[in-house]
């Protein structure tokens, strides 16, 4: 049906409008907040978690239809979308953490080289390194976009298509067993009220690929599921208010079990169970007899749209709007600060679309466009 995409679209949106103000509220905790913050914003952290099953449907989703259409898939295309849509508004903010320390809502960076290369995430210190830490996530979506599809090229002359939704599974599996193998290696026996306890457990748990496949992989088995079993699809859009509700449910118990996010169940389990919880829902957002499939919002929109701007820039605008509260002797703590820091985000969310993503999205098309002319 021709308006299907856009009415799996209003869904996805919601979600990823979601996912942003559960990162944003996480992230204002390390700032002057007020109380309910740290209630609210304490389980902030899996916004991220949605993240990667979005990224893992809607990525592999695409390669899916090209392999079905073509045949196979044309790595030169996907780069470049994948270029022009992540690495100019990156960059940018690059310059900005590297070239303007008022920026900066800690003293020490990593390396420029770790940023440039997308391996921050390895080794990352965040309690001696912890400026610009939040492209931790961002490195991993990148060796997500460079591998997933040479993984596709690779696996359908190999005759291993068959057994994908094993593979997939597999490597979800192993990021949990990664995940205990490291805690009783690097994270077990150490004080739990120590920096050296958060040093390592983010170091070794929380911010390597290895041990953060469970998103990724839950959206890749559902983009395979919905492009290549029909009775799934069938079931997806006959069941979209059901799939919320038991994702919701599973969301809730994972919560419980992961209410202490650094203890050892949490650490070993959570992840995993936090993607399946999130995978339930990006289902109901996709499926025809949702409601949040047909119910359309103008302010969810924008968000989504937002949402990688803001998840670039809102920690160095957060602090410099509360630096500037402080100039001026004002409270910033208050839901008054709160107000102008959310957005003082959308407003520089707004400047990063105008000013890099557009222009570039259209130099993208130029590009497409000459690549498809010389194709035919």
């Amino acid at each position: 049906m021709i308006t299907e995409p856009s009415e799996r679209l209003y869904g996805l949106d919601h979600l990823r409008a979601l996912a942003i103000v559960l990162v944003l509220l996480f992230h204002y905790r390390a700032f002057k907040h007020p109380e309910w913050i740290d209630t609210i914003g304490r389980f902030g952290w899996t916004g991220v978690d949605l993240f990667f099953v979005l990224s893992g449907f809607l990525i592999s989703g695409q390669l899916f239809k090209e392999m079905n259409s073509k045949r196979t898939i044309s790595l030169k295309t996907f780069y470049i979308k994948r270029f022009f849509r992540i690495i100019p508004a990156y960059v940018f903010t690059l310059f900005l953490y590297f070239t303007i320390p008022f920026f900066r809502e800690r003293e020490a960076l990593p390396p420029l080289w770790k940023f440039a290369t997308f391996t921050q995430n390895y080794g990352l210190d965040v309690i001696d390194q912890g400026t610009f830490s939040h492209a931790w996530s961002l490195c991993i979506e990148e060796q997500f976009y460079l591998i997933l599809p040479l993984f596709l090229l690779i696996v359908i002359p190999l005759k291993l298509f068959k057994y994908f939704t094993l593979l997939i599974i597999f490597l979800i599996l192993s990021s949990l067993m990664m995940r205990l193998a490291v805690w009783n290696i690097a994270v077990a026996g150490l004080d739990e009220n120590s920096s050296d306890f958060w040093r390592s457990w983010y170091m070794h748990i929380y911010y390597p690929t290895h041990t953060r496949l469970d998103g990724l992989g839950t959206g890749v088995l559902i983009g395979y599921f919905m492009q290549y079993s029909s009775a799934f699809k069938r079931m997806v859009h006959q069941n979209g208010n059901w799939l919320l509700l038991v994702g919701i449910v599973l969301l809730g118990v994972t919560f419980w079990i992961c209410n202490e996010q650094a203890s050892e169940v949490a650490s070993v389990f959570g992840f995993t169970l936090v993607a399946v919880s999130y995978g339930f829902i990006v289902l109901s957002a996709v499926s025809e007899s949702s409601f949040l499939s047909k119910k359309k919002s103008y302010v969810t929109a924008q968000l989504a749209a937002l949402s990688y701007a803001i998840y670039l820039s809102h920690k160095g605008i957060i602090h410099i709007i509360q630096m500037i509260f402080d100039q001026f002797n004002l409270e910033n703590s208050d839901m008054i600060c709160l107000t102008v820091c959310l957005l003082g985000c959308v407003s520089v969310g707004l400047v990063y679309r105008f000013l890099i993503e557009k222009p570039f999205a259209h130099i993208k098309y130029r590009i497409l466009k000459k690549e498809k002319l010389s194709e035919g």
